[in-house]
């Protein structure tokens, strides 16, 4: 693993850095303009006392201003998921789909037990992990010679392998990331504490007025397990915990606002005329009788606007099947509220998903996770903790998620993740979220769907699938492809 700070490192882009965070400290505070304020903010010192202070006061939103973007090199593509999590991060991912991964490399962990003592065989283990693994490689390699699209080839491949990432985030949220990393659930992974602790040589030496911030961090008690309790009732009552989920056979809406559509169009009248949701409410029913297409107007009135606010005031709940390979390409949306299980305790790696493109190998493939949940059942069996058979975990291995978003993150997903070039996984997903809600919420399911369905032209230019006889951007508006 290697963290390199991608510029903005020098000693004057430091002081530079800190000198914007400390006159965010004091302009509210201090006389004259705001650039006055930041010229008057001249002494590295006290810059840096001054910084520490207003974060020590528990105004961590200064250190907004600040802003850092790494090289992640080698990290597990379990990294990468934990990581990408995080929502106010940047993330640039090596992909999956256009680049072979055979030659990646990939993590090779000691094995320990639960108190974290190196095994005695270790050696032993991971002789018999490589030799596993490097079989799981090849097999994609092979895969891939048959001419299998690499984004269902990637499905046999452990989450060991290497992920490479360009990630830029403001200083508050880099000090968020790096104490979980550090201090939180996922620490005891050791591969996640190196990156943690690499960030956190990053700050001393880039941020170092978070420093005493970040190691005030060790002693907070909400990175303790809160819900231990409840595992020891539910175990008391005879109820299995965790490996044996079922999987969902697809996606379910499971809530939503009620009346949607009408909350929306009603929340265009109530903003542009400043009026109540009664009001609103008569005033739309007044314009349906003069117009019976009205909806239907200002939805499309609506989609075609660059601030929809609007479609926010609707919101949905999807509980969702997804597979590994796949996951990141809902994680990465940034606007709605995500949960993923946590990769310890483990999942039941007998749960998996198999691509519509490797179906003529369907007793290959099954033989592959069942020789790799075998594996790793032995490595249990040697007393290895969760923590190091994480990456036993394969691509194609799944679980529920859930989320909530509005309709508008809905629209945003579905612009992407709807259109044809997507990735077939991610693509069925995305139409089964957008079936669910457009069927409770018609009207707002007119603004659903890829860009060419509702848009009527293409954004991919010379890539565009030419499907439906769209607009290709880029093009004169009166041809047609």
């Amino acid at each position: 693993m290697k963290v390199t700070m991608l510029g903005n490192d020098t000693k004057e882009e430091i002081e530079k850095r800190l000198q914007i965070v400390a006159s965010a400290g004091n302009l509210s505070r201090a006389d004259g303009t705001v650039t006055q304020v930041f010229e008057s903010h001249n002494n590295y010192e006290s810059n840096l006392k001054l910084a520490r202070a207003v974060v020590g006061y528990g105004h961590k939103s200064i250190s907004e201003h600040d802003y850092l973007v790494f090289a992640l090199e080698d990290v597990s593509v379990l990294i990468e998921q934990i990581i990408i999590s995080y929502r106010l991060t940047s993330f640039t991912i090596k992909s999956r789909r256009n680049v072979d991964f055979r030659t990646a490399g990939y993590v090779i962990p000691d094995f320990c037990d639960k108190e974290g003592n190196v095994l005695p065989n270790n050696q032993e283990l991971k002789e018999m992990y490589m030799n596993h693994v490097q079989s799981l490689f090849d097999k994609y390699g092979e895969f891939v010679d048959e001419a299998i699209p690499v984004e269902d080839c990637r499905y046999v491949l452990p989450y060991c392998f290497h992920s490479n990432i360009i990630m830029g985030c403001d200083a508050n949220e880099l000090l968020n990331m790096t104490s979980d990393l550090i201090y939180g659930k996922a620490s005891h992974i050791p591969e996640v504490k190196e990156l943690g602790e690499k960030l956190a040589s990053a700050i001393r030496e880039y941020a170092p007025y978070l420093v005493r911030a970040l190691d005030n961090e060790k002693e907070k008690t909400y990175y303790e397990d809160q819900y231990t309790f409840l595992d020891d009732t539910l175990s008391k009552k005879g109820q299995e915990l965790y490996g044996h989920q079922k999987l969902l056979d697809k996606v379910n809406m499971y809530d939503y606002t009620p009346d949607a559509d009408n909350k929306v169009l009603c929340a265009i009248l109530m903003n542009r005329y400043q009026i109540t949701h009664v009001e609103a409410l008569k005033k739309l029913n007044a314009l349906r009788k003069e117009d019976p297409e009205i909806d239907h107007k200002l939805m499309d009135a609506l989609i075609h606007s660059k601030q929809q606010r609007e479609l926010e005031q609707a919101i949905f709940s999807f509980e969702i099947p997804i597979e590994l390979a796949v996951l990141t390409h809902i994680t990465r949306h940034r606007m709605h509220s995500l949960l993923v299980p946590d990769f310890v305790p483990m999942w039941d790696l007998g749960t998996y998903v198999m691509p519509e493109n490797l179906k003529e190998h369907q007793a290959e493939y099954d033989k592959i996770f069942a020789d790799n949940k075998a594996l790793m059942e032995y490595f249990r069996s040697q007393g290895v903790r969760d923590e190091d058979l994480v990456y036993f975990y394969l691509s194609g291995n799944a679980c529920n998620i859930s989320t909530t978003m509005s309709a508008r993150t809905l629209e945003w997903i579905s612009r992407m993740r709807c259109c044809n070039k997507a990735q077939t996984a991610i693509r069925n997903i995305a139409n089964q979220m957008v079936a669910e809600a457009s069927e409770v919420a018609p009207l707002i399911g007119e603004s659903l769907g890829p860009t060419c369905k509702v848009l009527k032209y293409c954004p991919e230019g010379k890539d565009s699938c030419k499907n439906r006889g769209v607009v290709i951007k880029g093009k004169n508006a009166s041809e047609k492809k």
